[in-house]
């Protein structure tokens, strides 16, 4: 067969566009058995038919276009003009006149005229125009009337995708949710966009264990798209599945794909609210150590938090001493000044609480609380005087006057035994 013959039976016995048809006409249109044939075409007409395909062969268009216009004013017969107007679509779209296209499918179908196979091909070509066009009712009218005028092994998983692909456009989720679920179970390699569909339809139904199910039969099939092992992560977190929701993101951290600050952050919550404080404290540790996640403020306070509760003391405190470094205020100093006092280093404690009384920023309690501090670490290295002088300092706030004064009773006690 001639290439030019092969588009001729392409074109005879396909279709490309849509009709629009009133929807409970088509429902009872649906039970009814049309029985149309093919016709036979006299030698004249087809010699002429076949010399525009030649033009449309070799994309002379225009020309093909000039001819069956010729040929469709001398036509009379119904076969005949529904023929030409399929023809002049399938130029018109070549043209990319495709509202000119669906009216020349549309009157090709109207004429009724063509056979069973043709005429209804050209339903589900119609539909996909429609859709194209955002009309997405009648897209539905005819893509369902096609469904129930073909045979069942003629309604391919692209069908169903097509009418899933409306009632998503419609907003209308809980209709995508069966349709892309019978297109998935028809193909043997459904493609990555249907599962992506289920999915949003699932969310948008708020379908969430669905959606998870889904998620997984995803990473499977494409486990090296970070977004879906984020999502699927999420979901579980969002229906209180923490211990799977954070299995699903350490093993993508083990897969090396959480490279956004969000991911390391997310995944070192989800270790800290599993009481795995260590497993917290080293990844955000390798966060910042490969400039994935911000050295700020937050971010050291977060890893020595995680380092403290780890029992990992020694890193608590130095990173403890960055996020104070990072900070405007004295906050973290005092923080760090306090475990300090704690481990008895009482040189280091000295200069953490008076580098967050230079900063400030905290209220008259707290200010009081690190002079007395202040003091203790003094009187401990045994500067009598500049302890004095702190714990002078921290009987001006009412809140600290009474320990400032124990204090300075103890150092008296205590200068006077040295003495004695």
């Amino acid at each position: 067969m001639t290439g030019t013959k092969r588009f001729i039976c392409t074109l005879v016995c396909l279709a490309s566009v849509c009709v629009s048809v009133n929807l409970s006409a088509q429902v009872s249109e649906c039970g009814k058995k049309r029985g149309v044939g093919p016709q036979a075409l006299d030698e004249t007409t087809w010699n002429r038919l076949n010399s525009a395909y030649e033009d449309v062969g070799k994309e002379r268009y225009d020309d093909a276009y000039d001819k069956l216009e010729v040929l469709l004013g001398r036509a009379r017969g119904k076969y005949l003009q529904a023929v030409l107007y399929q023809a002049l679509a399938q130029v018109e779209w070549s043209r990319k006149h495709f509202d000119a296209a669906l009216t020349d499918f549309e009157k090709a179908v109207e004429l009724n005229a063509l056979p069973d196979d043709t005429h209804f091909s050209l339903m589900y070509q119609i539909a996909q125009l429609y859709y194209m066009k955002d009309r997405y009712d009648d897209a539905l009218a005819k893509l369902g009337l096609w469904m129930c005028k073909v045979p069942k092994d003629k309604v391919t998983a692209a069908a169903w995708m097509l009418k899933a692909s409306i009632y998503a456009q419609k907003k209308d989720w809980k209709n995508v949710i069966p349709a892309v679920a019978q297109a998935i179970s028809m193909s043997d390699d459904p493609k990555e966009p249907w599962y992506q569909l289920q999915l949003a339809a699932y969310f948008e139904t708020e379908q969430f264990p669905k959606a998870a199910q889904t998620l997984e039969t995803m990473i499977q099939r494409w486990p090296d798209k970070k977004n879906y092992w984020l999502q699927l992560s999420q979901i579980d977190y969002k229906l209180k599945r923490d211990d799977k929701a954070l299995a699903v993101l350490a093993l993508a951290y083990r897969r090396n794909m959480l490279d956004k600050q969000g991911d390391i952050l997310y995944l070192a919550n989800l270790y800290s609210n599993e009481n795995v404080p260590l497993k917290a404290a080293e990844v955000l540790q390798k966060g910042l150590d490969d400039g994935i996640v911000k050295p700020t403020k937050q971010h050291w306070t977060m890893l020595a938090d995680s380092w403290y509760s780890a029992e990992e003391i020694e890193k608590a405190l130095a990173a403890y001493e960055k996020a104070g470094q990072a900070s405007d205020d004295g906050e973290i100093d005092l923080r760090r000044a306090y475990l300090l006092v704690d481990l008895e280093r009482w040189r280091d404690a000295a200069e953490a609480v008076t580098a967050a009384l230079e900063k400030g920023g905290f209220n008259d309690r707290k200010t009081g609380d690190a002079y007395i501090l202040l003091g203790m670490s003094e009187f401990n290295l045994g500067h009598y005087d500049k302890a004095s002088t702190a714990w002078g300092r921290a009987s001006r706030f009412p809140g600290a006057q009474k320990s400032a004064k124990q204090w300075m009773n103890l150092m008296r006690e205590e200068r006077l035994r040295k003495e004695s």
